[in-house]
């Protein structure tokens, strides 16, 4: 399965996976569990291989040697929390890149949901997302975020206001409804941990 890099002129896509979180409700690093019998990082990145040609992991420093067997990382080096700080560095090291990003804590994510998205990518849009299946709002880590979309997200953040579903809120987005919503299962505590270990997918 693959999707075309660009198209009609319009901003490159590359992956980019979160992995920089401090997992404190999972009690355990959530890029590191296997839920499909290899790291949750590298099911992730092998899955977005599938689609773009370049992928990112997204970290901090001091999360580096967990994933030695790996050679394209992002570490946070802007002065935000949280996603947003991993999203703004990928930004500042290519502001022309649209970035196909993912959290690290979606264990039942598959390639035919992002093959969609990339499907129905509208790059007039500042963002092309998912309505989210639990408060039906945009799923900001599941997002093709163009480089206007992480322009007005930096320019939240300078004004402290650092949360990406809030600028996906307030900008121009392409929402789409995915056919596989059960697969934007987040898994941020133990128990969602074994419930998606006991989904057999």
């Amino acid at each position: 399965m693959t999707f075309p890099n660009n198209m009609n002129g319009t901003a490159n896509i590359k992956g980019l996976i979160l992995c920089g979180g401090y997992s404190t409700r999972m009690q355990e690093d959530k890029s590191m569990i296997a839920y499909h019998g290899v790291p949750q990082w590298k099911y992730l990145a092998e899955v977005l291989q599938q689609l773009v040609p370049e992928v990112y992991l997204s970290c901090r420093e001091d999360q580096l040697p967990g994933f030695e067997s790996y050679d394209r990382f992002i570490v946070d080096s802007v002065p935000a929390k949280g996603p947003s700080a991993g999203l703004l560095s990928a930004h500042q090291k290519e502001p022309g890149t649209a970035w196909l990003v993912v959290a690290c804590d979606l264990p039942l994510l598959s390639a035919e949901s992002l093959h969609y998205l990339l499907q129905h990518r509208n790059p007039a849009k500042a963002a092309t997302t998912f309505v989210s299946p639990v408060n039906h709002l945009a799923e900001p880590l599941i997002t093709i975020w163009e480089p206007a979309a992480l322009n007005a997200l930096k320019r939240n953040v300078e004004n402290g206001m650092n949360c990406p579903r809030k600028t996906l809120l307030n900008i121009d987005i392409e929402l789409l409804n995915n056919p596989r919503a059960e697969e934007q299962f987040n898994a941020n505590t133990p128990e969602d941990r074994d419930t998606a270990l006991k989904s057999g997918r």
